[in-house]
This record gives structure tokens, C-alpha cells and sequence, in this order.
């Protein structure tokens, strides 16, 4: 049985101290908790790169799987962060209508998801453990500094 999704989107990006990581920042869509997630430099890199329009003069890794999901006629349907494990985050690729389950990073869905424009979820009793509670004012938002890996 599969358990209540909540979808998310990205709000940020920021540095984490030490600068060999990135905290990306996924902001509840109806609601105002955040759930940051630690991802390395060359993923929050790709996911920048998207979200800025910024195109590199050969193709990406992550752009290598949009091509090749193409050419196969595969349709990526969504984002679901679906485990949290000792920490870690597990997610997974809905594709073809949820008839392909694909096993990845969190990290690595996301840079495939803002390039191919498909919706994030999470489960919401991930939400419910690791997400940080905001005012609905917004005014946290503010704190979350969008950086360029």
C-alpha cells in the first residue's frame, strides 16, 4: 500500500559549511514545512544549471538520461522520495504510468525531474519526521541563500 504523497517543490540551494556539500531545500507545496536534503557539489550543480537556463556545451549526465528516456519513448511521471533510512534519503522514478519502478538518489531524480518538468513528492510520514516547520508568513524563506555551486 502506498502511503499518502506530498508534493513538493524546490525552493533553494545553499551552501553547507565547509563548502563540499549543498543542503537543496524542497518546500512543501500546500503547507509550510521545508525538508532540506544533503546533496553533493556536481548535483546541486546540475540542478542549478536547469533551474538557471544554463546550457553546458556538451550534455550532462542528468541531460543523458532525459535523451535516452526519450529516444525509448519512456515517460517519466514523477519524483517520489519514498524512504528514510539512518539518514539517508531513497527515491524513486514513477515511469510508463507506475508500471517502472527505478531505484535512485534523491539528488539525481531531482536534476532528471527539472529537466523533464514532472512533479516531486514525498512521503508524508518522511515529511512528518525530517521536515522543518516554517511560520506562513514565509519570513524563513529569506534564510534560504540560493547559490551557485
Amino acid at each position: 500500500m502506498e502511503m499518502d504523497k506530498i508534493q513538493v517543490v524546490i525552493l533553494g540551494i545553499s551552501a553547507t559549511p565547509g563548502g563540499n556539500a549543498f543542503a537543496l531545500v524542497l518546500k512543501e507545496l500546500d503547507g509550510n514545512r521545508r525538508l532540506p536534503i544533503i546533496i553533493g557539489a556536481f548535483e546541486a550543480q546540475a540542478i542549478a544549471f536547469e533551474l538557471e537556463g544554463i546550457v553546458p556545451p556538451r550534455p550532462m549526465t542528468h541531460d543523458l538520461i532525459k535523451i535516452i528516456l526519450e529516444a525509448v519513448g519512456s515517460q517519466l511521471q514523477e519524483i517520489y522520495i519514498d524512504e528514510l533510512e539512518e539518514g539517508t534519503f531513497h527515491a524513486k522514478m514513477i515511469l510508463d504510468g507506475g508500471s517502472i519502478k527505478v531505484d535512485c538518489r534523491p539528488s539525481d531524480a531531482i536534476a532528471i525531474a527539472v529537466r523533464m518538468n514532472v512533479p516531486i513528492f514525498v512521503n508524508s510520514e518522511i515529511i512528518d519526521e525530517a521536515g522543518i516547520i516554517t511560520g506562513e508568513n514565509e519570513e524563513n524563506d529569506e534564510n534560504v541563500n540560493y547559490v551557485k555551486p
